[in-house]
């Protein structure tokens, strides 16, 4: 997981922090907000994850961050702050993206959504939230948009997981079976008239993410909703910690991990959504001058050999001792029953099938390099 501090009384809480309390969920800090890392009632973090691989399970997902970009040049607002080719997508599709500096390194990576014809949603990670904005809205001031910062508008309720469709649909009068992967649609929910539902996720499976009003009773009674249309299903309730395993399973970035302001594209492997054939965008020269220069570190995916867990920030050894890289994420995988991590290292220790060691209270502890992403959801019919 990533760092967890205690909660302090000027944290943030979402619509739905009560009802997580009254599940008897584990609560803790997280990028300023008191959100639930488990929920032992359920089984846990392993449970939870589980479920989501197996099942479905369902996320509180409100502390992310939304931001509407809407206008006659909404379009080329979002061309130039994004590195991703927004022209490529149709009313109701969405895609992954990033914004940049002008160095090609990280403000945050985002999800866009064509909501229509000149109307984008992004959504961006909860610890970044008035960072992002502030950055959009410095570097779209010369394009005639109307600028909105919707972040407290909405309780997002993630559904993820095999299941989550047939959960869903009963729960609302949209055609899920015609929306595609990474696209969205509106639709009755629970009683609630053109809600914004999305077929993405961060988890490596199938799932929707769901925007509601974020009054507290509108938000409970839909959460409890969904929890009873899915005991058919086996639903449970899912915290951080299954968040964060489901998503280092299938090789996920994480703001302040495998990104940052200091991480450019090409080092975390995130090639193929920057599209440099487009028109100009903040940090393509950048971009354009450090792929000629070659990497100096790349991301990699290591599978622990010997016993141990390899942690966020773990040095990585080459087999002589001497430090080469550092892991940006590492825990047990509970699917996959092995011990995993993702970190940077050298060119020359990326080739897959590498032995390198992961230093764990002073050992070197032997790790192997090995594909990635560690879990691809099967294909279903």
């Amino acid at each position: 997981m990533p760092a967890l501090e205690a909660t302090t009384p000027t944290t943030r809480k979402t619509a739905l922090n009560a009802v997580h309390r009254q599940m008897g969920a584990k609560m803790v800090e997280f990028n300023g907000w008191d959100m639930p890392v488990e929920y032992p009632s359920a089984g846990g973090i392993m449970a939870e994850h589980n479920a989501v691989r197996s099942g479905v399970g369902i996320f509180d997902v409100s502390h992310m961050g939304d931001i509407r970009l809407s206008g006659p040049q909404a379009l080329a607002a979002v061309q130039h702050i994004s590195m991703n080719d927004a022209s490529r997508l149709a009313v109701g599709q969405a895609q992954y993206s990033a914004l940049l500096y002008p160095q090609g390194t990280f403000v945050d990576d985002v999800i866009v959504h064509r909501l229509g014809e000149d109307d984008y949603l992004l959504v961006i990670n909860a610890g970044t939230r008035e960072k992002d904005f502030n950055w959009v809205r410095e570097h779209t001031r010369q394009f005639d948009i109307k600028l909105e910062h919707l972040s407290d508008d909405y309780t997002q309720i993630a559904i993820q997981g095999p299941k989550g469709v047939n959960l869903l649909q009963k729960l609302t009068n949209a055609n899920l079976s015609a929306v595609k992967f990474y696209w969205l649609t509106r639709g009755t929910v629970c009683g609630l008239q053109n809600i914004l539902i999305a077929r993405t996720g961060y988890t490596g499976e199938d799932g929707f993410e769901i925007y509601i009003p974020a009054d507290e009773s509108t938000s409970v009674r839909v959460w409890n909703e969904i929890l009873a249309a899915g005991k058919e299903f086996g639903v449970v309730p899912c915290g951080l910690g299954a968040r964060n395993t489901l998503r280092l399973e299938a090789k996920l970035a994480l703001y302040g991990h495998e990104i940052s302001d200091s991480i450019n594209v090409w080092e975390a492997a995130l090639d193929r959504f920057v599209k440099l054939e487009k028109p100009e965008f903040i940090g393509r020269a950048a971009l354009e001058n450090s792929k000629a220069a070659g990497l100096k570190r790349t991301l990699v995916g290591l599978e622990m050999v010997e016993r141990g867990i390899a942690r966020d920030d773990y040095k990585v050894l080459d087999e002589a001792g001497k430090q080469i890289g550092y892991v940006t994420s590492g825990s047990p995988a509970p699917f996959l029953k092995k011990n995993i991590a993702l970190a940077y290292v050298p060119p020359a220790f990326a080739e897959i099938g590498t032995n390198v060691k992961v230093e764990i209270r002073g050992q070197g502890v032997r790790a192997q390099v090995v594909p990635t992403p560690f879990y691809r959801r099967p294909k279903r019919n």
